[in-house]
This record gives C-alpha cells, structure tokens and sequence, in this order.
C-alpha cells in the first residue's frame, strides 16, 4: 500500500496538481519496512508518468489557443516557446523544480519533442532528484 500511495503522490506530483512526494518518500524511509531502491524506482516512475501527462496535453495544447477561456495569452505562449528553443531539451533535466518544472514538460509537448528525448532527459533528472531527498534523508536519519 505505502508503494502505490508514493506512486500516487508522485504522479499528482509532476502534473500541474500540487503536491509533495517528498516528504512521503522520507516518511517512509524512516519507516525502514520497505525497500530502499523500490521506493526511488516507484516515485521516479510516478513522476515521469505524471510529466508524460503534461506532456500529452501540451500535444494537444495549441488546438484551443484561440478560445477565450484559454488560460495563457499568445504572447505568453510565444515568448515560452521562445525560452524553449533558447534553452533547448536538456532544461528538461531541471523539470523537478517547482513553479517551472511542470510548465517545461508541458512545453515540450506543445513544441513537439520527439517523445523518447523528452522520456530520457526527464528520467535522469526526476531519478536524480529523487536520489537525492533519499541521500539527504538518510544522512538526516544517521545524525537524529
């Protein structure tokens, strides 16, 4: 049950929804009942499903730009556009930050991306990620 519930957090994570797989991640570290590489495996591959969602509706993103309930004008959507060919794929590594992670890999969709270089560069950073709340928070759990 704690593997689908991280699972979950993490996917609600990576989507435009709010939420904080991390602290989830730590609680069940401390637990210490279940396994260390499970837990990075199960809330890495939750959040990259979450980011290929947003990545689907970037796809499907500019259809509706027109439409007055719209949420993004378009010179918001140009100048966003704009950043991404500026900075290119690889600011997919940096889509675990908050604020401008989840717009980066919705952006990927509405520029097209080919799929599997959106999927490898947002594995690497979101397990990178993850990797990392796990190594700080056992060196936390080694000092308390």
């Amino acid at each position: 049950m704690s593997y689908l519930a991280l699972f979950i957090s993490a996917l609600l994570s990576a989507t435009l929804l709010p939420g904080s797989s991390e602290v989830l991640l730590t609680a069940l570290l401390h637990e210490q009942t279940a396994v260390l590489w499970m837990l990075w495996l199960v809330a890495t591959a939750g959040n990259v499903l979450g980011s290929a969602i947003n990545y689907g509706l970037g796809l499907q993103l500019e259809r509706f730009k027109g439409r007055r309930w719209f949420p993004v004008s378009a010179p918001q959507l140009a100048r966003a556009q704009q950043f991404f060919a500026r900075y290119g794929r690889f600011s997919l590594l940096f889509a675990w930050l908050p604020v401008v992670g989840d717009p980066l890999t919705l952006l990927a969709g509405v520029i097209r991306l080919p799929f599997w270089q959106f999927f490898w560069l947002i594995c690497i950073g979101k397990g990178a990620r993850y990797a990392l709340v796990i190594w700080l928070a056992l060196q936390l759990f080694a000092t308390t």
